[in-house]
């Protein structure tokens, strides 16, 4: 018998709170609506987007064609001796495989990062070995183009034929489609053009790198056909609309912030995916659902989550916990999917834009053609053992103590507001960044994400600039000791990284929010110094 999917609603509260929101969303016929892929319901200013970004409620039918062209490339790639599979994506490209992989627990080497070290590190693999998925939807992503260029350069060098080891995944007609073909690259997988990369998880972006893995991409496809039918019934048992009815609710009573945690799933790193759905799709207009992935359901931000943030339990319902939802992965998807679409439609947004992406991009590009604004042109405001500072310090600065700097600006974060940790680093070598969330939260009593860069700027970097307007940034940027220079570009990795953080903290600046930023001039010092001054800190 197949897992149901559900939406449990254990808060008495939010229940009641949600029920005029849910009995509307079945009188307008919207679970419905929404499957017949209409258009209008977002109202007359989404429609040109909506009409062409609906396709996902339909790809457990429309994705079928896929799984037998995967499994033929995938056998072809064993039959060389090619097992080791790395992904060039960002964001909607990276972030579906990423959990679908690690659910089923087979082996994707993922590369959505601009740190050197990270990179160099993937490099080191056997490349005789290694197939490159390249994956973009606009076919332009930088960091994507990047990771192409350097790999196809280690290959020749290793004297390998590179195109024979780039399969491509991207919208028809793109220029990584053009080049791919006049490239003559291995394989060109088209994926759903009418499908934006944040609901693509059951598209070519979401199942070719995961089943070129060895993930089970028909299993996935099959657990979300198994309920699509219940999240397109116009009942008030339909798990999607419930949960859009109490997140909405929740939100029109001051908990603009959803606590994430997995309570025994069994699916490995689903808030992860989930944080850039929820984020990129309704932050913007200086409204929105700020999504916070901690750590466990006894986690600061979840165990004692205030009036300003609704828990949410991504398994069975725990103490704390004001919702739960259960279900294997792919039904999970569809049904996330559904529950943002619709709550967009409650909170009077347009969810299928991210209209506040392109600053942070443009702001990286103008730097990158400047590289005198990134070399030295901005002094510190203190240096403090293995961390420079920049931004305001106040009188922190005198005392030298980096515990203090800490102090002045987590004091200056909103009332009901949160704090955004932004690590340009390397996630694997440098992982025990992921110590300042919990920290920060504990010591803060605010809501605290942590995002890795420039991952999170294909995520939740549209809400922080479009969503409620009470976020602290403190971003952490680190010395590179081994560069990796872009194949013609005028950079290397590090500059990138660098225009990508300076880039996003000028817009962040220029629009009012508070930024502070921490360079680490020996990471692994660095990183223990800021450790330890978080932890120095006190409520």
């Amino acid at each position: 018998m197949a897992e149901r999917t559900t939406v449990d609603i254990t808060d008495a509260a939010l229940t009641q709170a949600a029920r005029s929101l849910l009995d509307q969303l079945v009188a307008d016929r919207v679970a419905s609506a929404l499957t017949a892929q209409d258009p209008t319901l977002w109202g007359e200013r989404a429609e040109p987007e909506a009409s062409i970004r609906l396709s996902w409620t339909t790809l457990h039918k429309s994705s079928r064609p896929l799984i037998g062209e995967i499994e033929a490339l995938r056998t072809d790639l064993r039959s060389e001796g090619i097992d080791r599979v790395v992904l060039a994506g960002m964001g909607g490209s990276s972030l579906a495989p990423e959990v679908i992989t690690g659910t089923e627990g087979v082996a994707l080497t993922v590369l959505d990062t601009t740190d050197a070290g990270q990179v160099a590190d993937a490099l080191e693999g056997d490349l005789e070995r290694t197939v490159l998925v390249v994956s973009s939807k606009s076919g332009t992503t930088v960091e994507t183009d990047s990771h192409r260029r350097i790999f196809a350069k280690a290959f020749a060098d290793a004297g390998i034929d590179p195109a024979r080891r780039m399969v491509v995944v991207t919208d028809p007609g793109s220029p990584l489609a053009d080049l791919a073909e006049s490239e003559g690259y291995r394989k060109v997988f088209q994926a759903d053009p009418h499908v934006g990369g944040r609901y693509s998880a059951l598209t070519a972006f979401g199942l070719v790198p995961a089943g070129l893995a060895g993930a089970d991409v028909a299993r996935l496809l099959d657990q979300a056909a198994g309920a699509a039918e219940t999240l397109s019934a116009d009942s008030p048992d339909n798990p999607a609309l419930r949960l859009a009815a109490a997140l909405a609710a929740a939100h029109e009573n001051g908990a603009e912030k959803v606590v994430l945690a997995d309570t025994g799933s069994g699916i490995a790193g689903f808030g992860d995916w989930a944080e850039q759905l929820i984020a990129e799709s309704t932050g913007k207009e200086g409204t929105g659902l700020l999504p916070v992935v901690v750590e466990s359901p006894t986690a600061p931000g979840f165990a004692d989550a205030g009036t300003d943030a609704t828990t949410v339990a991504v398994g069975p319902s725990v103490e704390g916990a004001a919702i739960a939802t259960s279900g294997p992965l792919g039904a999970q998807f569809l049904l996330w999917e559904y529950a943002v679409a619709v709550a967009g439609r409650l909170l009077g947004i347009n969810p299928f834009d991210q209209p506040d992406v392109e600053a942070a991009k443009k702001a990286a590009r103008a730097l990158l053609d400047n590289p005198q604004a990134l070399t030295g042109t901005e002094e510190p405001s203190a240096v403090i053992g293995a961390v420079e500072v920049y931004g305001p310090v106040g009188d922190s600065a005198a005392t030298g103590t980096l515990s203090q700097v800490l102090r002045e600006f987590v004091d200056g974060v909103a009332e009901n507001g949160y704090l955004a940790v932004q690590a340009y680093l390397d996630r694997l070598d440098d992982a025990s960044a992921t110590l300042l969330r919990g920290e920060l939260a504990r010591r803060t009593g605010r809501q605290t994400t942590f995002g890795w860069g420039p991952r999170f700027l294909h995520s939740t970097g549209q809400y922080h600039k479009g969503g409620h307007r009470n976020g602290s940034f403190l971003q952490i940027t680190g010395a590179v000791e081994a560069d990796v220079p872009v194949p013609g570009r005028p950079y290397t990795l590090s500059t990138l990284q660098l225009a990508q953080a300076l880039g996003d903290g000028q817009v962040l600046a220029d629009t009012g929010r508070p930024v502070l930023r921490l360079h680490l001039t020996d990471r692994a010092a660095g990183l223990a110094d800021v450790v330890r001054a978080v932890q120095e800190l006190t409520r």
